[in-house]
């Protein structure tokens, strides 16, 4: 009879072909026929009335159960904007966008998209139910262990498949999630009739004493920078004294 030692090395070996051998079983008891559908879209609406549109909106997104995550608010000369990231019960998305488009405004673009993510949920689930078998397993194998080594062995498989498996359950969440929830950004919008505003200037007499005080500033800047680079008049004075003697001297010559 092979001891807790042998029956590890062969688990090992069975966990790398086990999804097929016991995926039957766990479809079996899956509802296959439920498909499992992502849904999400884009839809741009441009109204007359932004803030009683978005009103709505709240009412609309409340009714059905859904709720914000997103909500961005724009405010331009030319135009004022809600960008609403919405999530919304799947069974009443189609549902609850046929509601927002019935409104008054016009629809500028529409994007509804839809990813069938059935066979990710079963390989996962499947996956999933394996690891948690074998981890049962190993369990049984830790109260039988007789040695420190086959101990030690048995508990760095446990981590592991306790590591797999806290894995696989939060990316099975996150699908359910997407699943339940559809996602629709939607934006409304409303175009502004443009009006050129002036800016506020200041008196004319403060403007003065602003330009009589910049260019005194100005004026002291421009000295500072002539005294900083003295060395560069010595060097200038120099070069000016020996090429005036120079000039005297062809002018003797000649």
């Amino acid at each position: 009879m092979a001891g807790p030692e042998g029956e590890i090395a062969l688990m090992t070996k069975e966990s790398q072909i086990a999804p097929a051998s016991s995926s039957i079983d766990i479809i079996e008891n899956t509802e296959v026929n439920k498909k499992k559908i992502i849904k999400d879209g884009r839809l741009g609406i441009k109204v007359t009335e932004l803030e009683k549109a978005k009103s709505r909106i709240d009412t609309l997104v409340k009714n059905n159960g859904g709720y914000y995550a997103n909500e961005n608010f724009n405010n331009t000369d030319y135009e004022a904007s809600y960008n609403l990231r919405i999530r919304i019960p799947t069974d009443k998305f189609e549902k609850f966008i046929a509601e927002v488009e019935s409104g008054n405004g016009e629809i500028l673009y529409k994007q509804i998209d839809a990813r069938d993510v059935t066979d990710q949920f079963i390989d996962l689930e499947t996956r999933l139910e394996t690891k948690r078998n074998y981890l049962t397993r190993y369990r049984e194998l830790l109260k039988q262990a007789k040695s420190v080594k086959e101990i030690l062995e048995i508990e760095e498989k446990i981590r592991g498949l306790e590591e797999e498996i806290e894995s696989a359950t939060g990316r099975l969440k996150y699908l359910g999630d997407l699943v339940d929830y559809s996602s629709l950004d939607l934006m409304i919008s409303k175009r502004k009739d443009f009006k050129y505003t002036p800016g506020e200037r200041d008196k004319f007499t403060e403007r003065l004493k602003q330009s009589l005080s910049k260019g005194w500033i100005g004026f002291v800047d421009f000295l500072l920078f002539l005294i900083r680079i003295w060395p560069f008049w010595i060097i200038a004075a120099i070069l000016f004294y020996f090429l005036k003697r120079f000039k005297n001297r062809m002018k003797i010559k000649k």
